[in-house]
């Protein structure tokens, strides 16, 4: 089968033969201009040619400008497309919305008797990876080895990054395992896949021993760290990036931002914050989001609001964080009017935005609009409520004190009420001394999770509160005999870009960010 080596003599020659492969080459800017050398290549003949249409092809398939519906036309009108000609397609679409589309050209490829060869394999897997058909992948995987594919470190990176990905570890570890050649992309995936995993540890001592590291793999170390609650470790990675002189990339300042939003450093996140503006990087929805929540956990509402007002285009994420941040800081009325603006901005609310509204109800008190609201996520917007807005509706009922309703909506849950649920009614109990109820939601919880010490200690306050002291003590004998213990209460706060952890009855540790 014939390939096309775009930079041979013979391939220069031809495109200087022919002018209008020379403007394809040099002036081609859009699909306009794309459209008229194609019009003018079919009343030369030369819309027949290989050559010419693998140039066409390559512009609609790969330019910004280009059009891949247009691309895709283009191959089905060509009477034998070779393997470099599907390869174009096959990886225009493994990075496009629609990676099906990659794996159907493949069958399509396999089907019509053309041989799929080294670059055509490295989208495929790249396809299955985004759709998250891990199974399929290994069967593709069959066919490499028996093609004698497997040695080549392109594929072979391909189908660790697949495997990685997934979740399948065990699998991506034998093909690090055999792997005769490295490169900096063979280690990133193992990274990736390891960090992912939870394997925080055994990611980093990859990190360590790798002789050259790219800004990606700071960046899978960075936010695997940060994926894992390792916020601390994350920022002193990223500390120790900038002694090597390494410039961090998007993925990097927002893993960053949200490690300074669980660790409340602030200092730390408005300094990633000035990065950004100073170095002019385009904020965005995902870098919004970042900040905005980052400012909201700090604390620093109002520049979480001075931010969002900046945005010209914003995201359904952006207003949800917002109003997520309004509704953890008790500001009921401003979080109801962004939710109106929400509903006026031709954006439509989602399950999560629903979350943040009917938490601002439950913390403000008011009942009733929270049931409004419940109403109208599925009544109107066809949203079916998930446990976490039952959550939010239990919390709401109860911190106002209807407590056997927050009681008979749990029982009426279309789904089994997790430790969340129980607790939030535990607590509830425990705020309006209702001891009868609150020994039910304690053992509902401790059933769910006999380890849960939390549960024990608010139902062993709310006995000590009611001056049943004997009952108090059993509960924590009981405690005790399990050998369950209640997590320290702690506190958190950053001074001079060091963040000072207080436990209660514990030490002061210092984390030097």
């Amino acid at each position: 089968m014939l390939q096309i080596c775009t930079n041979s003599p013979s391939i220069s020659k031809f495109i200087s033969d022919h002018p209008s492969l020379i403007l394809l080459e040099t002036k081609c800017t859009s699909m306009v201009h794309l459209r008229q050398l194609h019009s003018h290549l079919i009343r030369t003949g030369l819309a027949r040619d290989l050559i010419a249409t693998s140039r066409l092809l390559s512009f609609t398939a790969t330019s910004p400008s280009g059009d891949l519906s247009y691309a895709l036309r283009l191959l089905s009108h060509f009477p034998n497309p070779n393997t470099f000609m599907y390869n174009i397609l096959i990886r225009a679409f493994s990075k496009s919305s629609t990676p099906d589309l990659a794996l159907e050209l493949f069958v399509e490829l396999l089907c019509g008797g053309t041989m799929p060869d080294r670059l055509t394999f490295p989208s495929v897997f790249s396809g299955y990876s985004r759709l998250g058909w891990v199974c399929n992948g290994r069967e593709l995987h069959g066919m490499v080895v028996k093609l004698g594919l497997a040695g080549d470190i392109y594929v072979r990176n391909a189908m660790m990054a697949m495997y990685a990905t997934g979740g399948y570890v065990i699998e991506a570890s034998v093909l690090f395992d055999e792997c005769v050649e490295f490169d900096v992309v063979s280690y990133n995936s193992m990274i990736t896949g390891l960090a992912r995993g939870g394997q925080v540890d055994e990611a980093r001592a990859l990190f360590n021993e790798m002789p050259e590291r790219s800004v990606a793999t700071w960046s899978t170390m960075i936010s695997g760290y940060a994926r894992n609650g390792r916020d601390q470790e994350a920022l002193a990675l990223f500390s120790l990036m900038q002694s090597k002189g390494m410039e961090p990339n998007v993925n990097i300042l927002v893993s960053l931002l949200g490690a300074c939003a669980n660790l409340g450093a602030i200092d730390q996140g408005i300094c990633v914050h000035s990065y950004l503006e100073e170095n002019n990087i385009e904020i965005n929805p995902l870098m919004a989001t970042a900040i905005i929540d980052m400012y909201c956990k700090c604390g620093e509402l109002e520049n979480a609001l001075e931010v969002f007002a900046e945005i010209p285009k914003k995201a359904l994420s952006t207003w949800n964080a917002m109003i997520l941040g309004l509704a953890i800081h008790g500001r009921y009325h401003e979080a109801t009017d962004l939710f109106s603006m929400l509903q006026n901005s031709g954006l439509k609310p989602d399950n999560v935005t629903f979350v943040g509204i009917l938490m601002a109800c439950g913390h403000s008190g008011r009942v009733n609009e929270a049931k409004n609201y419940f109403y109208l996520m599925s009544q109107h917007y066809g949203i079916e409520p998930e446990i976490q807005h039952y959550g939010c509706m239990v919390d709401a009922l109860g911190r106002a004190g209807f407590l056997t309703e927050a009681e008979e909506l749990i029982t009426k849950m279309p789904m089994k009420p997790d430790v969340a649920i129980w607790g939030a009614l535990l607590s509830a109990c425990k705020m309006h001394g209702n001891r009868e109820l609150a020994n039910h939601a304690a053992k509902e919880v401790m059933e769910l999770d006999a380890r849960d010490g939390g549960g024990h200690a608010i139902l062993s306050n709310i006995f000590a509160n009611g001056q049943e002291f004997g009952d108090s003590i059993n509960t924590r004998l009981k405690m005790r005999e399990k050998g369950v213990r209640k997590e320290r209460g702690g506190s958190m706060i950053e001074v001079n870009g060091m963040v000072h952890e207080f436990l209660a009855h514990g030490n002061l540790p210092l984390s030097n960010l």
